[in-house]
């Protein structure tokens, strides 16, 4: 099994590398810098130079493909780009019979347009894929564990003993980590049954902000408590990494939380289910915190 994986240097997909090469398939890695081939090659796959908006190079690289594992970008400078970037991909892919493309989607797509680019977008690469004849899987995942590690988190963790996140404290969650969603993308690659489904996943536990702290405490053996983060806060902490328009959108998402009277759902009571077809061994928050705790606790 050859895997083809985008966006493996980021925390989203590069525990695909680890997971594809347990199953003893050579994971090919693509990446637009060479400065991330070290990174690559120690986690065992193969890197090669490649930028998706080149769709004559995506042609390239797909040749002898099996299965790819794909992600647009996150915070495009136009977010637009994105649905480009994919039909680069799945037009490569159905030209060279690769066999499966599962799609991380970054989060739980919406049922229909909502004004947002950056989620807007993604409806339209979700319909363009499934019209593309290829067999696919979407896996959505919820909010990823390893968010907490951003310069808007860990530092009020580390300094101050504060989980700091931009959500109300009563907004329960189902934090999943990134590893168990790498996971379940290989576990999709590798069932053969599965030809065009879309699995919206979560963590096994649903937490609220205290219990989240709660959680979190156990695994780094320190008391920390919730802090629910001024979305202006979260904002400019993260303009420098996402530039101004990014920043502002993704603030303005989370300012729209603190005014809701009813919170969208984070989590997936019916993942039994899932698990039956994609069995992946879930990681839990207090585990998670437990084997980061090095991250947050500076001795």
């Amino acid at each position: 099994m050859r895997i083809l994986v985008f966006g493996a240097t980021g925390s989203q997909q590069f525990n695909i590398i680890a997971e594809g090469v347990k199953k003893g398939a050579e994971v090919i890695a693509a990446t637009s810098s060479k400065n991330s081939f070290e990174k690559l090659k120690q986690a065992g796959a193969t890197p090669i130079l490649a930028n998706l908006s080149d769709p004559d190079r995506m042609l390239e690289i797909t040749k002898g493909i099996d299965a790819i594992a794909f992600m647009i970008p996150v915070s495009l400078p136009n977010p637009f780009d994105g649905l480009q970037y994919a039909k680069n991909v799945i037009d490569a892919a159905k030209t060279n019979g690769v066999k499966k493309l599962i799609w991380n989607t970054s989060g739980w797509l919406e049922s229909q347009k909502i004004g947002s680019p950056m989620d807007d977008v993604k409806l339209d690469v979700k319909e363009y894929l499934i019209n593309s004849g290829i067999d696919y899987v979407i896996i959505e995942p919820t909010i990823y564990m390893e968010n907490m590690m951003g310069p808007f988190c860990a530092p009020f963790i580390t300094n101050e003993q504060k989980l700091a996140y931009p959500i109300p404290e009563a907004m329960q969650i189902g934090w999943i980590a990134s590893r168990d969603v790498s996971a379940f993308v290989v576990e999709a690659i590798y069932n053969s049954a599965l030809k065009a489904e879309s699995f919206k996943i979560s963590g096994l536990e649903n937490l609220k902000g205290n219990d989240l702290a709660e959680q979190f405490s156990r695994g780094v053996e320190e008391k920390i408590v919730y802090y629910p983060q001024q979305p202006k806060e979260f904002g400019d902490i993260l303009k420098p990494m996402v530039g101004e328009a990014g920043a502002e959108s993704v603030a303005l998402y989370y300012e729209s939380l603190q005014k809701a009277t009813e919170y969208p759902s984070k989590f997936n009571p019916k993942m039994d289910e899932i698990l039956e077809k994609l069995p992946v061994k879930m990681t839990s928050l207090e585990q998670w915190a437990k084997e980061n705790k090095n991250y947050f606790i500076k001795s």
